[in-house]
């Protein structure tokens, strides 16, 4: 993160200060409420039917938005829920803080959409083990591109006698409420790598093989269930710290917004068709793709010079960010 350079020197510091007063840093801080432990994924055994249903305990139905809670009974142990949805939903499933029993550690499924035998298949669309509060599992975000009934489970290897929660949440496309609510002033968007096609891999590692180009590519989701669109300074702010070395273009850079002809217009020649491709892969054909370019050059030696440039690329109503940096120097 941004910020985690000044965290680590303020950390420093404070050691620092206990160590000229006498004292010593302890080598095996206390696990502090909350704080992660070593977590153990438990994964519903493949029954000889194919249909993971079948190494269940199913519970009942969750609309999106609701909840549902149970009591572990068993170690292992492994319980299901169905979630219906429309096609072209994003959702959020969470084992929550709140409902759930302290020091509890969850593993958490979705399998689906059900086929016309009834099965939910055994290769699940989303895994998480302890994404969420402590050794809880949480789905930040799953886009489902075919509307039907899913199932989610919810694991643990040693929960005898504890309970747990599960939410379920819209983060966006055909789930949503309608009218949509209006989005908080201070909303984060919540950025969840996916990799990019093959198609799109295969035209930067071509660029890459030239004498003098580098350049890497990565997409990243984001849920919206709100009225309008995310803007670009959401989506660069986010972006960013996803990006290494940020402060070389935030610090040393010029940057600018750009529309998607002038970035196509920007990409250097080992890149193209690059631009065209994206546009097509991840576009709605009608919404307005917009970009903020960074961009930094320099010297690498008394005959040499450096060009960066880092694109962040926001699709508002394909609810997708593409961030694609491409290098170029003398050699």
């Amino acid at each position: 993160m941004r910020q985690s350079w000044k965290n680590a020197l303020l950390w420093m510091l404070s050691v620092g200060l206990v160590s000229a007063c006498g004292g010593t840093p302890e080598t095996e801080p206390r696990t502090a409420l909350g704080e992660r432990r070593q977590a153990v994924l438990a994964p519903p055994p493949a029954p000889a039917s194919g249909n993971i249903y079948d190494s269940t305990t199913y519970v009942g139905p969750v609309a999106v938005g609701g909840s549902a809670q149970a009591a572990f009974t068993a170690d292992p142990q492994y319980f299901s829920f169905k979630v219906q949805v429309p096609a072209n939903s994003q959702l959020k499933l969470e084992v929550t803080h709140l409902g759930s029993s302290m020091s509890l550690d969850t593993g958490l499924f979705l399998y689906g959409p059900k086929d016309a035998n009834g099965s939910y298949g055994t290769t699940p669309l989303a895994v998480d083990d302890d994404a969420g509060y402590g050794t809880l599992s949480r789905i930040t975000l799953v886009t489902l591109a075919q509307g039907g009934e899913y199932l989610a489970v919810v694991s643990s290897p040693n929960g005898t006698g504890k309970q747990f929660r599960l939410q379920v949440d819209c983060m966006g496309f055909a789930c949503v409420p309608q009218p949509p609510p209006a989005a908080p002033a201070d909303y984060h968007l919540v950025l969840v790598e996916e990799p990019v096609t093959a198609q799109l891999q295969a035209l930067v590692d071509s660029g890459n093989t030239r004498d003098g180009a580098f350049a890497n590519l990565h997409r990243y989701d984001f849920g919206w269930p709100y009225a309008g669109e995310a803007s670009l300074a959401q989506a660069t702010a986010e972006a960013l710290d996803m990006v290494g070395e940020w402060w070389r273009y935030e610090y040393y850079g010029t940057t600018e917004v750009f529309t998607y002809a002038q970035f196509t217009s920007a990409v250097y020649s080992f890149y193209q068709p690059l631009p065209a491709t994206l546009l097509s892969t991840y576009g709605n054909g009608t919404e307005n793709v917009q970009v903020r370019r960074y961009y930094r050059t320099y010297q690498t030696g008394p005959n040499g010079d450096h060009w960066d440039n880092l694109f962040i690329i926001l699709f508002p109503e394909s609810h997708k960010v593409i961030v694609f940096e491409e290098q170029a120097y003398e050699i």
